[in-house]
């Protein structure tokens, strides 16, 4: 028997995502190399367990903690390793899963333990929003809002996400913003602020598609006002990887970056919204995170994406009746009805 075995620990979220949890700890067993690991499994009760327990890793020096679900428990897990010698493994089982798409790890469970069999192990930077840590992206404006209309829905998924943005997408109305950088003070009126250190929201949806999490850097994504004949084109560039080529979006990294707006707001990190004050700093912290990765990663952008199908019918359908859509907003609602039949098809 192998000596001085890894010590492993799996912290399973119940409720994240729509799937059941329940033959995790069999795959697990099946599929974990046990002659390299010491494992547990362990379920998360109450809100905030994962980053408990996720302490208690670091704490006692546990070589591998493993977040079992979505954004919002790896989030909880990561938060708990920082600057620590214990490594975040991920098994994605939420909805938007941004950091496991990022690092290009398999959706799928099995797939996912084998990833963890081969240990391999590198450093990534995290942001820090208000105090808060972030490991994908962070923001305000539109996306926050839309973050905490995500949250009140009760039911999750890409579906109810874009629901929510076509719902009230067309009703939200820009702020104006003050940034300071490194470059020195801008003001930009903006229909969100988003900062990036992964390329990702989740669900593919690339927001900053040439991020880097080992660059030090975040990307800083600044989405201008734009009118209702835009707003199909800017949704299928998020799902195309190239958001950065529309004219509504300007781009630019920093390290750090303090926001001042008129009023207090909600942001959001990683996707949970949070109300906060009208002044926000927002920090990167180089190399600050141990994470599996996966040795064998290859994107494929070969691979069909049905949400970018979908809006691209919708834009096109938008095309077709441009002189329609100028003049009556009812068509908008028609066939934003059609979008989204077509995406619970998906």
């Amino acid at each position: 028997m192998k000596e001085n075995k890894l010590n492993i620990t799996f912290i399973v979220n119940p409720i994240s995502g729509t799937n059941s949890k329940e033959n995790i700890p069999h795959l697990i067993e099946q599929v974990l190399n046990h002659e390299t690991f010491n494992e547990k499994v362990i379920f998360t009760e109450f809100a905030g367990h994962a980053a408990q327990i996720a302490q208690e890793c670091a704490k006692d020096g546990t070589d591998i903690c493993v977040a079992v679900g979505g954004d919002g428990t790896v989030n909880e897990v990561a938060r708990s390793l920082v600057h620590s010698n214990t490594a975040l493994g991920i098994i994605p089982c939420g909805s938007g899963n941004g950091l496991a798409r990022h690092l290009c790890l398999p959706m799928d469970t099995k797939k996912s333990i084998e990833i963890i069999n081969k240990a391999k192990i590198a450093s990534f930077d995290y942001g820090i929003i208000n105090g808060l840590p972030f490991f994908c992206t962070c923001g305000m404006g539109f996306d926050a809002f839309i973050s905490l209309k995500f949250a009140e829905a009760g039911k999750r998924g890409p579906i109810t996400y874009v629901e929510n943005v076509l719902k009230e997408g067309l009703k939200y109305r820009p702020e104006t913003y003050i940034v300071d950088d490194e470059s020195g003070t801008h003001h930009y009126k903006a229909f969100l602020i988003a900062c990036a250190n992964a390329s990702q929201y989740g669900n593919n949806a690339y927001i900053a598609p040439g991020a880097s999490m080992q660059d030090g850097m975040m990307d800083v994504i600044i989405m201008e006002p734009f009118d209702v004949l835009d707003a199909p084109k800017i949704a299928m560039d998020l799902f195309a990887k190239t958001l950065s080529s529309n004219s509504r979006i300007k781009t630019f990294q920093a390290r750090h970056i303090h926001i001042h707006r008129s009023t207090p707001g909600a942001i959001h990190f990683d996707g949970d919204p949070i109300m906060t004050d009208a002044d926000i700093e927002v920090e990167m912290q180089p190399k600050g995170l141990r994470v599996v990765t996966n040795p064998d990663a290859i994107e494929d952008s070969a691979q069909p994406n049905p949400m970018l199908n979908a809006f691209s019918d919708f834009f096109n359908n938008i095309n077709n009746v441009r002189e329609d859509i100028a003049k009556s907003g009812h068509r908008i609602q028609v066939l934003n009805k059609l979008m989204l039949r077509k995406l619970s098809r998906l």
